[in-house]
């Protein structure tokens, strides 16, 4: 029943409507100008040749820039909506703590921290690969854990992205003693609003689990920085489920997480009834 009613909840949430509403009007190429007294203009290239640029501006202003007033021309990675530029969330490919169907595209990568003491590096290969991996940095502790993530998105058609990866995690000292999960990943609709469905299987030396952990989750956009993100475990070992809610605050190349965790069982508690959870990403490479 507890499984049943998130399932309801969440897919009420996250309608077809919510999950399309973005995706008028939208350009392909945004640019920021700076120009030599440090004023900036967000819009799109019209043409260029050796002497100026033809520019259109978000609030459809065109203008001819000689190149010599142009500090700087950068390719954003935003889009523009309706005559309004929305940047794009840094940490798109990442709900919480488990993957979206969405690849890190080729040239990209980040620079992500959990919970202070889990960092990890990632890049993407051809639109296709991602590679991802760290190790732990937990005070005291004679072995920490190193952790490895590759991870392929063979089918992108649209507003839906399917992917296939594998976690494994061990110890420095015996990290052939490890264990992780291999999943699969889809993520349906735009980056502003999407629901996330995925399948991992449990695997430790060579066994692997015959009944996979479900996983349901989604992001709903707030505002030009502001995302909801909920993520949901359902382990088929319990009827306790994992989930969590909380916000994504981001800017052009970095995103900050706060969330909270708990799980459906009763917990004896007189505190805080949550498990916090803070995430730290820092996107670089080419947009």
């Amino acid at each position: 029943m507890r499984c049943s009613a998130l399932l309801l909840l969440i897919f009420a949430i996250f309608t077809p409507s919510a999950l399309a509403q973005q995706d008028s009007s939208r350009s392909a190429k945004v640019y920021r100008l700076t120009l030599n007294d440090g004023s900036e203009i967000i819009g799109t290239i019209i043409k260029e040749d050796t002497l100026q640029v033809e520019f259109q501006s978000i609030s459809n202003i065109t203008m001819r820039v000689p190149k010599l007033q142009i500090a700087r021309m950068m390719l954003l990675s935003g889009i523009v909506v309706d005559g309004e530029y929305r940047r794009s969330d840094p940490n798109s490919t990442r709900l919480f703590f488990s993957p979206t169907g969405r690849a890190i595209g080729n040239g990209q990568g980040y620079f992500s921290a959990y919970e202070i003491f889990f960092p990890s590096i990632a890049v993407g290969i051809g639109d296709v690969v991602s590679l991802s991996g760290g190790i732990s940095l937990l005070p005291g502790v004679e072995s920490q854990i190193i952790y490895f993530a590759p991870k392929v998105t063979p089918l992108h058609i649209h507003n839906f992205d399917l992917s296939a990866g594998i976690l494994f995690a061990g110890g420095t000292r015996r990290a052939s003693s490890g264990g992780g999960i291999v999943y699969g990943v889809g993520t349906y609709g735009s980056e502003d609003n999407s629901l996330t469905m995925g399948l991992g299987w449990a695997f430790s030396g060579g066994d692997l689990s015959s009944r996979p952990i479900v996983l349901l989750g989604g992001e709903i956009r707030l505002s030009n920085s502001i995302k909801l993100i909920s993520e949901n475990w359902f382990p088929p070992w319990t009827d306790v489920i994992i989930y969590s809610f909380g916000l994504r605050f981001f800017g052009e190349n970095l995103a900050a997480d706060l969330g909270f965790a708990r799980t459906s069982a009763k917990m004896v508690t007189s505190g805080f009834p949550f498990i916090p959870w803070i995430g730290f990403t820092y996107n670089f490479g080419a947009h």
